[in-house]
């Protein structure tokens, strides 16, 4: 193991003390004690920048992010899963409106042209920090009277099953990195052409009908996928998922996060 890579580990092993937000001493301070060159620590961090474990803010010093979160490839509620987690979920509605679906969104919904659909643009918090966008296109008729005030604070699948009896039973999701463009990095706090995963959903109901398309970006230094994979015709132990199958193609990937 090269000096590089030691001081890099010593670096990561700090980290497991300190929580997401907590600042490094400063550059002087820390290399010294370290007894390193700033240069090679600067060098250091950058890969742990790189890493998505570390946030530098110019002027400011350079900050923990804490354990990125483990996304699961499984239906699951976004509210729900930070709670598990222990976190404080949020969603601020940015957008809603009213429009005709056009080619895209009407073959994602099997309606037609120009069927009226809504449109909600949504960032999705953890603890106050922002970790997602997610752009969620339905079909008008299954949900009259919906407002955006219904949708701040609250599980969608909750409402739709409560309020519209509407009841997710099947999804289909691709997975694929992208980088954010400038106004989704300013609404997600980060630099412009970061790292962030791109989600794309169309669920169904338990007719079978298409009730909803949504594009979500989930942060990169935030976020990582989950996967427990088994050997097909092997018997597995009790408790022992097989929820994943590892010859599966991208687009046959099952799994929500709402």
């Amino acid at each position: 193991m090269t000096k590089f890579h030691s001081i890099r580990d010593q670096l990561l092993d700090r980290l497991e003390s300190m929580a997401a937000g907590e600042q490094f001493p400063p550059e002087r301070q820390l290399a010294e004690a370290l007894g390193i060159s700033r240069m090679t620590l600067r060098r250091a961090i950058d890969e742990l920048v790189a890493k998505g474990v570390v946030r530098r803010r110019h002027g400011a010093g350079v900050f923990a992010l804490g354990p990125k979160l483990d996304q699961p490839l499984a239906a699951s509620s976004f509210t729900e899963d930070m709670l598990a987690r222990g976190m404080r979920p949020g969603s601020r509605v940015l957008s809603f409106d009213v429009t005709e679906a056009g080619a895209h969104i009407g073959r994602k919904l099997h309606i037609v042209e120009s069927a009226e659909v809504i449109t909600i643009l949504r960032l999705r918090l953890a603890d106050e920090e922002p970790l997602a966008l997610e752009e969620l296109h339905i079909p008008s008729a299954l949900v009259p009277g919906l407002c955006g005030e219904d949708l701040e604070n609250s599980s969608f699948y909750e409402l739709l099953r409560s309020r519209f009896d509407i009841a997710l039973n099947h999804s289909v999701q691709t997975i694929e990195p992208t980088l954010l463009d400038a106004d989704e990095a300013k609404v997600l706090g980060v630099p412009e052409q970061s790292p962030a995963l791109l989600f794309e959903r169309t669920s169904r109901g338990a007719e079978g009908v298409p009730f909803e398309f949504v594009r979500s970006v989930y942060r990169g230094d935030r976020y990582k996928i989950r996967t427990e994979l088994t050997l097909p015709g092997q018997p597995h132990e009790p408790g022992q998922s097989l929820e994943s199958d590892p010859r599966l193609e991208p687009d046959q990937t099952e799994g929500a996060s709402r």
